[in-house]
């Protein structure tokens, strides 16, 4: 609340000087994209991508014929898929606060896992490539904001909800451009956020519903001679839909540009903090009983990001532009988590017996064989819990023993691009070439430590050796428990640094005014180095290095306005991060993201990417409407794909290997219908094929089906061992559906009154820890939502929103977890355990823009940026 409360009282602090803003004023778009970073430099504020085309006033509009800048390019000159969301889109699903929820809403291929049960935080896959929030999912999207890579330092995770959605002008999803760097190998989110020039006016927002929501944001943009300024504030806080579930927002956006005939520049600025309880999926024995239920508390995480940035655009001459930027940022993550511990009194070959160590299942495939007395002593008294001055913790029977793990992460991130962009003419040819390079540079601490607690009946882990349900346990409350040997849960303390260089460049022919032809590549080196400071793990200490050059060819073919033909072949490399480097040892797992350990090294995940498809517009359809349409295929392979996997006792231990061979290919097909300003209409559909390419057991002991008893078990004919599953090739992976479907429609039933309802199905998906597509699926889903709003006077509009509308109960997430007894009579005997989705949700608002006459935001133009 202290988020909400801050954020909103400094914005509308500087309302006073503010109220007198001239007419608010949002510019449309055409199809136009850009197909780097840093796309046209300054603030991406071109005429270009923010095209006034219903005749507003815009003091700062360029006259005459729009130039295009550094990497822009029509659209119908890019050889691969791009996916756009738009300012208007995201205004729709106001009530959510959430650039995601569009994201799902409508653009094909994406679907959500809400694996923290937190509608804020969910993991966006888009073709079966993952950009999530979660310290440890392997990422597989590159995202930009402004120009600059938001994936974090230290595990490449990406927090979309400390954007704020009202600043948005435009997102793109490319595919296909190694340009993007590191992490594009599902492609690259590409955001662009709102300035003084693209977006003028003042405008105050409030709205609240279902779980005690409250939310609101301020919104000022102004021009002035040569320049410009916006800043938005806005604020969240609701108590979520299941239990110990709160969620608190806070973020500040200012942009501060100047503008000359030839030049372009903006100061940027971004704040933000957010705190979430309860991230966790929780076992279905107890959400059959109440779909609310959370499992082991408390789960608290705190998330606070900070960023300057300068941009900058110079036209050299008619034919030549250099745009640039450079940035610092600052982020920081605190977890604390109470979790069920891996404890068990010391086996009776141990010299500690009736002592608490750590459960050893995960580790036997090392034990050495019991004839050799000594050596298993020696084994056995590895696994010895030691507390505070390495003093041994006696064991008490019957006791269900938990922890608090808590998690610090910081990491400070400062770097730039600069790019050189050309428009001569080749051989009398039109030619775009563009050639820029980024550095990106970080340095990063983890740290992390468990406390002896308890599960209480209610499921909260506490720590007070006086408990009241179980009386007094020794050695309650001790912190920073480990085992004698460091192995599974000792005290982290891991420092290190990041170096990101690339060096790109792409050339676009025009060989007719019909065919063009792309060529390009980029140059990728990482260096990352992690150091150990706490000499449990030397091994962790040291550097790994990654090279890859990165190739991209394509055409496009422009039939006609009504059709376009387009193909690409690219590659795209992802190094490694800190955190997966630090942790790929089956051995010696970490407790994700609470323990990192020596481990062998890991290698870079490549891909390769093709493409084709056609896209086009037929004007004048119907009745003097527009349908947009594009069709596509697309296949991407992985070598050396990174992949986490469990180890035995807890859900949350895992460690990372590369796995030889993943695939990712589909069939994308869209349309859109637009009467202006009174109907659209789009349809979608996506089959996404995501599967393994190799012969291999992994590890998944939690699986029902994996391999049992000391010799393992037969998995369809093979010997697997002990708490393995067989993946062949064909299995599909885990948590992405292969058939999507989305459709909606908006209708204004009178000038002033626009309704919506949209819908989004989706098929069956395999449980994580899945891998051999053994046990049944997630069910299959679909989630419809109501939108509407009213424009009360020119100055007031009323907006509604009802998401889950047939209050529809499924899950996007699910994995596995040990069965057993829990605390006090709770006891788990079904291994699944998922996220349920929020039920019906109701939100309503107002929206205010100030002035005598404002102008309301505009409806997009008919062409559409397929």
């Amino acid at each position: 609340m202290r988020a909400l409360r801050g954020s909103l009282i400094a914005s509308v602090a500087m309302l006073p000087g503010l109220a007198q803003a001239q007419q608010a004023v949002t510019l449309g778009e055409i199809s136009v994209v850009s197909t780097s970073p840093v796309g046209a430099g300054g603030g991406n504020s071109s005429g270009a991508q923010n095209l006034d085309t219903l005749g507003q006033t815009i003091p700062t509009a360029p006259a005459g014929p729009i130039r295009l800048r550094g990497s822009e390019q029509p659209l119908n000159k890019i050889p691969s898929t791009v996916e756009t969301v738009t300012a208007r889109q995201i205004a729709i699903d106001r009530g959510t606060d959430n650039i995601i929820a569009t994201f799902a809403r409508q653009t094909p291929g994406v679907n959500l896992n809400d694996s923290q049960g937190n509608s804020n935080r969910p993991d966006l896959n888009y073709r079966g490539f993952t950009a999530s929030p979660v310290q440890g999912v392997p990422q597989g999207l590159a995202v930009y904001q402004n120009g600059i890579r938001i994936n974090e330092a230290f595990g490449d995770v990406v927090n979309f909800d400390l954007i704020p959605p009202q600043a948005v002008q435009r997102i793109d999803v490319v595919t296909g451009n190694p340009v993007f760097g590191l992490n594009a190998i599902g492609g690259a989110v590409n955001i662009q956020m709102k300035n003084g020039f693209t977006w003028q006016g003042t405008e105050v927002s409030a709205w609240g519903g279902s779980d005690a929501r409250t939310a609101g944001y301020l919104e000022y943009g102004k021009v002035v001679d040569n320049w410009s300024f916006y800043f938005t504030g806005d604020g969240l806080n609701d108590r979520g839909w299941r239990y110990e579930n709160p969620s608190t927002i806070g973020r500040l956006y200012a942009d501060l540009g100047y503008r000359s005939q030839d030049s372009e520049f903006h100061l940027i600025g971004l704040a933000a903090r957010s705190f979430y309880g309860a991230a966790a999926a929780t076992p279905v024995d107890f959400t059959h009983v109440d779909p609310r239920a959370i499992f082991t508390y408390p789960q608290t995480q705190t998330t606070q990001v900070g960023t300057l940035q300068l941009t900058g655009r110079v036209d050299i001459s008619p034919t030549w532009d250099l745009a640039g930027n450079a940035y610092y940022r600052r982020f920081n993550e605190n977890y604390v988590d109470g979790n069920q511990g891996n404890f068990e009194q010391c086996s009776s070959r141990s010299s500690f017996r009736g002592f608490l160590c750590y459960q050893d299942d995960a580790f036997n495939v090392n034990a050495p064989p019991t004839s050799q007395v000594a050596a298993r002593r020696a084994y056995a008294n590895q696994f010895a819990i030691l507390g505070l001055n390495n003093q041994l913790i006696p064991f008490r029977r019957n006791i269900p023993y938990g922890t608090i793990d808590t998690t610090l992460t910081n990491s400070e991130a400062y770097g730039g691009s600069l790019q050189a962009a050309n428009r001569d003419r080749i051989f009398g040819l039109p030619n775009t070439f563009v050639i820029g390079g980024s550095v990106d540079a970080s340095t990063f601490s983890f740290k992390s430590s468990s406390t002896l607690g308890v599960i209480n009946p209610n499921l909260l882990v506490t720590t007070d050796p006086n408990n009241p349900y179980y009386g007094n346990i020794p050695g309650l409350g001790t912190p920073d428990i480990r085992t004698l040997a460091a192995l599974g849960i000792a005290p982290t303390n891991v420092s290190g640094s990041t170096l990101y260089l690339g060096l790109y460049a792409t050339d676009t022919l025009d060989v007719t005014d019909r065919l063009s032809l792309t060529a390009g590549f980029r140059l990728n080196y990482a260096r990352i180095q992690t150091r150990d400071q706490t000499g449990f793990s030397p091994d962790v200490t040291g550097v790994n290095e990654f090279t890859k050059v990165n190739p991209l060819a394509g055409l496009t073919y422009q039939f006609d306005p009504a059709l376009n033909l387009y193909g690409s072949y690219s590659e795209s490399n992802r190094a490694p991060t800190p955190l997966e480097l630090s942790c790929s040892s089956p051995t010696q797992p970490c407790l994700l993201p609470n323990s990192l350990v020596a481990d062998p090294p890991l290698k870079q995940v490549t891909g390769q990417t093709y493409e084709a498809g056609f896209r086009g517009v037929i004007p004048n359809f119907l009745q003097g409407g527009a349908l947009t349409y594009k069709a596509g295929v697309f296949r991407t392979d992985l070598t050396n794909d990174l992949y986490q996997v469990a180890v035995a006792g807890n859900a949350a231990r895992a460690y990372y290997i590369n796995v030889p061979a993943t695939r990712r290919q589909g069939i994308e097909v869209s349309a859109e219908y637009v009467v202006t300003p009174d109907l659209l209409i789009y349809a979608n559909y996506a089959l996404i094929d995501a599967t393994f390419q190799f012969n291999a057991t992994l590890s998944s002991p939690n699986n029902p089906l994996a391999g049992t008893g000391a010799a393992g078990g037969a998995t369809g004919g093979d010997i697997v061992p002990n708490g393995g599953i067989r993946v062949r090739p064909g299995d599909k992976i885990p948590l992405i559906p292969d058939h999507q479907i989305k459709a909606g429609f908006e209708y204004n039933i009178t000038p002033n009154w626009r309704f919506g309802l949209n819908v989004a199905a989706f098929s069956s998906a395999y449980y994580r820890g899945d891998e051999s597509n053994l046990n049944r699926k997630l069910p299959a889903y679909y989630v419809m939502n109501l939108t509407t709003k009213y424009q009360v006077t020119k100055n007031l509009e009323i907006f509604g929103l009802i998401t889950n509308l047939t209050n529809n109960r499924y899950a996007t997430f699910g994995t596995f977890v040990e069965p057993g007894a829990v605390a006090g009579n709770l006891s788990i005997n079904d291994p699944r355990t998922t996220t349920l989705a929020q039920p019906l949700s109701i939100y309503a608002g107002l929206t205010y823009r100030f002035g005598a006459d404002p102008v309301p935001m505009a409806p997009e133009p008919i062409i559409r940026k397929y």
